[in-house]
Formats: structure tokens, C-alpha cells, sequence
């Protein structure tokens, strides 16, 4: 069997930015990462179809290395501890990668060599009951019960029915059309014809939304009097 070891440092930008250093002989530091820099950018420009896993880690390493050819234009350059920290680490993690790569030949010509430990044939074995030989009625009987007692029981959910509500546009709609038919009415007047208590709430909203949009105008004389509801929209009057 082939074996494949993926990890974020085996596979991906690192793989890319150190063949590139080691296609022009340079060595991992600063001067080498600026040198690569457009190498690596005309790279990722080209291919342009990365797996969206991968889009994250070449953005972070492209970054950097834009990061470090700015540097190294600009040597009056001040960099934040931030950045410091992640051109170092960049080094840092293609030094180990470049170390690994070195240590995989050994690890491929030794690999499934002098096994010390492999997986042995599966021995298939029926389950038998062989209860000890102090086992007797006087001690299945209360552990049968007690296995029973402690099953997950059924637990029956009632069912409910949810009622529908009319929607607040919906109840817009209608204020909307009761109001502009008879000019003037009272908010009393059309919550008695709603059926149900929500029913008046939602119809409450649907009026200050309509108040809002300047759709109708309302006046209470005094607190807990009757709300007052006329339209500005001229339409038809209903005396019905």
C-alpha cells in the first residue's frame, strides 16, 4: 500500500515556495523569500483553481513573501512585533519542511522493514454463555429485573397542533383596506372582528407599522381612551 501524509506543512504553499528556492540554488532566508516572491505570485496567478481548502494558505504565505520583498525595497521599512513574528515563522516552518524532506528518503527505504509488530489474522469467536459455577436462579432472576428497570423507556410526546397566525402584512392588507373604505374608525371597532387575542396584537403593529409609512393617522384624547384610526388615502366610503 502507498502511504500519503498530508498535513499543512507536507503539502501546499510550502511545497511550492521551497522547490522554487531550491530551482534557483538559494538558501531559506529573508533575501530568498523576497528573490522567489514573484515566482511564487505568477504561480498562484496562473493555476488559479486551488482546491478551496488550500485558497487560505497560499493567501497567508503570498502575504508574507509580499510582506518581505517590501522589507527588503524599502530598508527603512518598520515592521510591527506582528509581522516580524510571521516572517520568521515562514523561515521557521520551511527550514523543518526542507528537514523533512531530507529525512523522508531514509524513512521510505526503511519503511516496512524488520516489522516488530503487525496485525495478526483475525480469529472469529462465537459468543458463548458460561456463567460461573456459583451462579445459580437465585441470582439471574433479580439481575434479569434488574436490567429491565434500567432500559430506556418509551417516552410518548403529545402532539400539538399549531394554529395559524395571520401574518403582519397580511393584517396590514386588511387594516389598510377597512380604514381607506371607512375614513375614520376606531381600533376597538375592527378588534372586535378579529377571532382570536393575537389576532388583535399582530393587529396593533400592522396600525403603528401603517403610522409609520404615513398610510393612516391616529389620535387618543386621553390615556385608555378610544384610538382613533382615519386614512389619507382617498377612497370609496363604506357607510355599511
Amino acid at each position: 500500500m502507498n502511504y500519503l501524509v498530508k498535513t499543512d506543512a507536507f503539502e501546499g504553499p510550502l511545497e511550492l515556495l521551497l522547490s522554487l528556492i531550491e530551482k534557483r540554488k538559494l538558501f531559506i532566508n529573508d533575501i530568498s523569500l523576497a528573490t522567489v516572491t514573484d515566482d511564487y505570485i505568477t504561480y498562484v496567478n496562473e493555476r488559479g483553481n486551488f482546491p478551496t481548502s488550500e485558497i487560505a494558505n497560499f493567501i497567508v504565505v503570498a502575504a508574507t513573501l509580499l510582506l518581505i520583498k517590501s522589507k527588503s525595497l524599502l530598508p527603512s521599512m518598520i515592521l510591527s512585533e506582528d509581522e516580524e513574528s510571521d516572517i520568521a515563522d515562514l523561515e521557521h516552518r520551511l527550514k523543518v519542511y526542507q528537514r523533512m524532506q531530507e529525512l523522508s528518503v531514509h524513512v521510505r527505504e526503511r519503511f516496512g522493514k524488520n516489522t516488530l509488530f503487525s496485525r495478526s489474522r483475525v480469529i472469529k469467536r462465537e459468543a458463548i454463555f458460561a456463567p460461573s459455577r456459583d451462579t445459580d436462579m437465585e441470582k439471574i432472576v433479580p439481575a434479569i429485573k434488574s436490567l429491565l428497570q434500567n432500559l430506556p423507556k418509551k417516552i410518548s410526546i403529545p402532539q400539538t397542533i399549531v394554529q395559524k397566525v395571520i401574518s403582519i402584512e397580511e393584517m396590514i392588507d386588511n387594516l389598510t383596506e377597512r380604514v381607506t373604505s371607512n375614513l375614520r374608525m376606531s381600533f376597538k371597532d375592527f378588534a372586535g372582528t378579529q377571532k382570536e387575542k393575537v389576532d388583535v396584537i399582530v393587529g396593533f403593529l400592522a396600525m403603528l407599522e401603517l403610522v409609520k409609512q404615513g398610510v393612516i393617522t391616529v389620535e387618543q384624547q386621553a390615556n385608555f381612551d378610544e384610538i382613533q384610526m382615519e386614512s389619507k388615502q382617498v377612497a370609496t366610503p363604506s357607510y355599511i
